[in-house]
């Protein structure tokens, strides 16, 4: 599969990750409740993250738009799309190392990705395609700079649990050299990818500069 469809996913996940906080704003969703101000991060659009293994639907969720690359910056690419009109910003990278235990078992691509959707107020939001289905109810995490934070898993999608530490945890990753995603498939295997956060800083300072609110 190429890159730019998996890219075109990822735009196709933030249309409907939007959508579909507008439905869930009322819900009781405890991420919801704690993060009013960023209402994509309830959605935990799982089964828009999935089609990037099939990216025909998720190339028409996303009115055909296609994500362009502004800037290359270490490990880390700056892309902007505009679906439905809409601009979305946002910076991917793939693990620079990935192991499973029990050893060599079969898995999609990785990618972690930070991004921005002005029109609904969302800046710098952590999203992780982890490339196989998480265990029901299982939590993951993401270590960087010291600091361990919980991530809401469904899916094969990861966000952070406690919206209010994502600010937090976003600046510890443009301060650190890396970042250690740990997580549990449905059919119990344990994985750890980390990704290299070099370029990181300069890639969200460029989609400040490209994605103003």
């Amino acid at each position: 599969m190429s890159v730019r469809r998996i890219l075109t996913a990822m735009v196709a996940s933030c249309v409907v990750c939007g959508a579909a906080s507008l439905a869930q704003a009322q819900s009781a969703s405890p991420k919801a409740a704690k993060d009013a101000p960023k209402p994509a991060a309830p959605a935990k659009p799982a089964t828009a993250a999935k089609p990037a293994a099939k990216p025909e639907p998720a190339t028409a969720v996303a009115g055909g738009a296609e994500p362009t690359l502004i800037g290359q910056y270490g490990t880390w690419g700056a892309y902007t799309a505009t679906p439905n009109g809409k601009k979305v910003c946002f910076a991917l990278a793939k693990p620079s190392s990935s192991k499973t235990n029990p050893p060599n078992r079969p898995r999609d691509p990785a990618y972690a990705f930070v991004s921005t959707r002005p029109a609904e107020k969302v800046t710098n939001e952590v999203s992780v395609m982890i490339g196989y289905a998480l265990k029901p109810g299982s939590e993951s995490t993401l270590e960087v700079g010291g600091a361990s934070f919980a991530m809401y898993t469904q899916g094969d999608g990861l966000w952070i649990k406690n919206a209010a530490e994502e600010e937090r945890m976003v600046e510890a990753m443009r301060k650190s050299a890396d970042a250690v995603i740990k997580g549990v498939s449905a059919k119990g295997t344990e994985t750890t990818d980390t990704f290299s956060l070099k370029g990181l800083a300069q890639a969200l300072d460029r989609l400040a500069q490209d994605c103003r609110r």
